[in-house]
């Protein structure tokens, strides 16, 4: 929290008062009055990330393209261990 409200006091001087109809003007901003006129500031600054990709189906394999086949391997089963050959009777 004290990083957030120090991040508002600093872009203070970046942003212009955007209040609504029912607020007065203000010449110094309160830290809540800084975030409520924040928004024409990051559609200034824009994003970072790039555009969303595209939805729907993928376009898979292309026609005429031949699929190898998965390789097989041989199962492997385990004998049977030390402890398992021996049991013992309780008397």
């Amino acid at each position: 929290m004290p990083l957030l409200t120090w991040q508002l006091w600093l872009a203070r001087d970046l942003v212009r008062d955007f209040h609504l109809p029912w607020q007065k003007p203000l010449t110094n901003l309160t830290p809540g009055r800084v975030v409520q006129s924040m928004f024409p500031l990051l559609v200034k600054i824009g994003t970072p990330t790039s555009a969303p990709k595209r939805r729907g189906k993928s376009p898979g394999c292309s026609p005429g393209q031949k699929r190898t086949p998965k390789t097989r391997y041989p199962v492997v089963k385990k004998g049977k261990g030390r402890f398992q050959k021996h049991r013992k009777v309780a008397s």
